[in-house]
């Protein structure tokens, strides 16, 4: 499997098996009930030296992992600041701004994340997922380090999100309207939900003809290729011959084509003379839920400026953070794991969008197991 190589991942590779372990120290006079480390919890402090904090607790243990890291777009002004074991890496990462004009800034993010992936990965349990958001800036060299650390064939999708609901200026003439949010799980044992149907979904399906199975939805029967084992006439109800039209065939073969019109389950319209015959699913057969897609529009998963909104609401009209992400975000997220009693983390807090999203849910649950940081 190919490898991305970065300037310093030799020094780094391994970087997170010496960050030393600190002690998680509660302070009540911040803390909601006992202030203990069994509930919710939020960190303050070096995300790294927290994450190998957390190990002994909650190795494995962790069941939803997502993170909105810096994107790295040159403006932003992170730095790196770990302590590495090695002086020309210390005096590199550590005294050198990161900025646009830097050649070498996706090499000090890379860096920058390797030791932190690699904490993430052991956090999560079997049955555990990581969501990643991310830009064009840097989510081709994240999805590089996760194939080393998690394994390639434990990608499982890029989601396109529509993070901007209107165009902006930009100088290039190109309006950058969408982030990625990238999902990683940790073994095959990860099982995710399928969405609930909407209402203007269910609205599809409807009952022409009174079937007693109840509403149908028609899905096509014809194939734009063609095959010459499916291309074959059918009869319609009227006794006419239909053929598929020209360099296309049918969905499926003669034998299953039969048992089909046998059961009824073939719509050639209201006269039964339809040229173009459509194939009954019935609500009541169909799944529970609808499969995920990778498209996310705004309209499913918030927008930044849902978020500034979110935010302005909750500081009397002061944007308090300056990217903030939509709680509908987290939310679709969340919806997408398959048991409510779920551990979640969030090591990139910023504006504790995530949290925000968690705390009611665990709070409708009962559940104070569900927990982030």
């Amino acid at each position: 499997m190919p490898e991305l190589q970065f300037k310093g991942k030799e020094f780094v590779y391994n970087y997170h098996l010496s960050v030393p372990y600190r002690p998680l120290v509660p302070d009540s006079a911040k803390s909601i009930g006992d202030g203990g480390l069994n509930g919710n919890l939020i960190i303050h402090g070096d995300n790294l030296q927290a994450l190998k904090a957390l190990l002994p607790m909650y190795a494995g243990k962790v069941d939803c992992i997502f993170i909105d890291p810096p994107y790295n777009t040159g403006n932003e002004g992170w730095c790196y600041n770990d302590n590495v074991n090695s002086p020309m890496m210390r005096e590199w990462l550590s005294n050198n701004p990161v900025n646009g004009e830097d050649m070498l800034r996706h090499d000090k993010w890379c860096a920058m994340m390797w030791p932190r992936l690699k904490l993430l990965h052991e956090l999560l349990s079997d049955t555990g997922s990581l969501w990643v958001t991310l830009d064009d800036n840097e989510a081709h060299q994240a999805r590089e380090m996760l194939n080393e650390i998690f394994g390639a064939q434990n990608f499982l999708a890029t989601f396109v999100w529509q993070s901007k609901d209107t165009p902006g200026n930009n100088s290039s003439g190109i309006a950058e309207t969408h982030n990625y949010v990238i999902l990683y799980r940790k073994s095959e044992r990860f099982k995710g939900n399928l969405l609930e149907r909407t209402a203007e979904q269910i609205a599809n399906y409807t009952n022409p003809d009174n079937d007693h199975r109840g509403d149908w939805l028609g899905a096509p029967l014809t194939r734009a290729e063609h095959r010459d084992r499916d291309y074959y006439s059918l009869k319609n109800d009227a006794g006419r011959s239909i053929w598929p039209p020209k360099g296309s065939s049918w969905r499926r073969p003669p034998k299953k084509m039969k048992w089909l019109q046998e059961d009824k389950r073939i719509w050639w319209g209201k006269n039964g003379d339809a040229d173009f015959p459509v194939e009954k699913k019935f609500l009541a057969e169909a799944k529970e839920g609808v499969v995920n897609q990778t498209w996310w529009p705004y309209q499913f998963a918030g927008s930044t400026r849902n978020a500034g909104a979110e935010l302005k609401e909750i500081f009397d009209g002061d944007k308090a953070f300056p990217t903030p992400k939509p709680r509908q975000l987290i939310e679709r997220i969340l919806e997408l794991i398959s048991d409510d009693d779920i551990l979640v983390l969030d090591s990139f807090a910023g504006s504790g969008t995530t949290g925000h999203a968690v705390w009611p849910q665990t709070r409708r649950m009962g559940a104070p197991g569900n927990s982030f940081w």
